[in-house]
Formats: C-alpha cells, structure tokens, sequence
C-alpha cells in the first residue's frame, strides 16, 4: 500500500524548515504569504500555517515560490 505521508503523519517535508527559515527572516506568516503574493503566488496566512504544520500538501510551484522568497533553494527546503 502507498502511504503519501512522512513517518510522523505529515503532508509534507518541507514545512518545518519554512517555519524555521520564517522566522530567521524575522517574518510572520502573513507577511510571508504577503511576499508570496506580490511574488505571483496565490496563498493566504491559513495556507502557510497549515504548510507549516505539515497539514497541507505543498506543490511543486509553491516550493520553487517559497524558496525565492525566503531566499533558499528547494533543497534546503526540503532537508530533513
């Protein structure tokens, strides 16, 4: 059977860097999905909570978004 969850029950793997990442910047949430939308990309402050709570699957573009913004490339993103 194919389980599309880390091992701790998360949508993703890359949510608890951008909170890390977020909060080196010194950034609340909705100021990040403010920079992600004057970037092209359509999220709002609920989206990155659940992003960062692993709630929420990311997408390919989201990442390739996040990383720009938050000035890191989609690897260090995705480091566990």
């Amino acid at each position: 059977m194919f389980i599309n969850k880390t091992k701790d029950g998360r949508n993703n793997v890359c949510g608890e860097n951008v909170a890390k990442f977020r909060k080196e910047k010194r950034i609340s949430q909705r100021e990040l999905a403010d920079l992600l939308q004057l970037a092209g990309l359509d999220v709002d402050k609920n989206a990155i909570q659940r992003i960062e709570s692993g709630q929420r699957f990311v997408t390919d573009i989201e990442l390739i978004y996040l990383a720009q913004v938050l000035e890191k490339t989609y690897i260090d993103l995705l480091k566990k």
